[in-house]
């Protein structure tokens, strides 16, 4: 059972103990380079977020709700990481499931947005299976995905 909870003083230490492979370092920034560089965007309200399996801390996600400037995306999803260790167990799939039920309940909310740097090992597979698609170009090496959450379309085998 993969769970969200807030990141707090009291569980932020085992969400900074989190890693990814060596492979995956330069796709995915650490949960402590996460903070600092959202503290640096208060604009964005982002709220840091611990995955737990059962009580065990797999992952770490940085979401943007609502934004206070046109220069931030609402509905967004900054950060994702899964602990190495805890890799290819179903924990990445299962927060989508969670953020995007999080973000469908919200009023006016269409879309779970997200962006992917390319490059040799890449997550962008991962996320289009998952359901999301292309929304542009390429900027600084990265693209913007977009998950509709229109009721009845289905993502990665899943009513959403």
């Amino acid at each position: 059972m993969v769970s969200l909870q807030p990141l707090s003083d009291v569980n932020r230490a085992a969400a900074e103990a989190l890693r990814v492979t060596a492979d995956q370092q330069r796709f995915v920034s650490t949960v402590a380079e996460s903070l600092r560089e959202a503290a640096a965007h208060p604009a964005t309200h982002a709220q840091p977020w611990l995955i737990l399996a059962d009580t065990t801390p797999v992952g770490f996600a940085l979401t943007v709700d609502e934004v206070d400037s046109p220069d931030y995306l609402p509905h967004f999803l900054w950060k994702l990481l899964i602990d190495e260790r805890h890799q290819g167990q179903g924990h990445g799939t299962a927060t989508l499931d969670l953020l995007a039920a999080r973000v469908r309940d919200r009023p006016g909310a269409e879309a779970l947005t997200t962006r992917v740097r390319l490059g040799e090992g890449s997550p962008i597979g991962f996320y289009e299976r998952y359901g999301f698609e292309r929304a542009g170009e390429v900027v600084d090496g990265e693209v913007l995905l977009h998950l509709r959450l229109r009721k009845g379309r289905r993502a990665c085998g899943r009513q959403v």
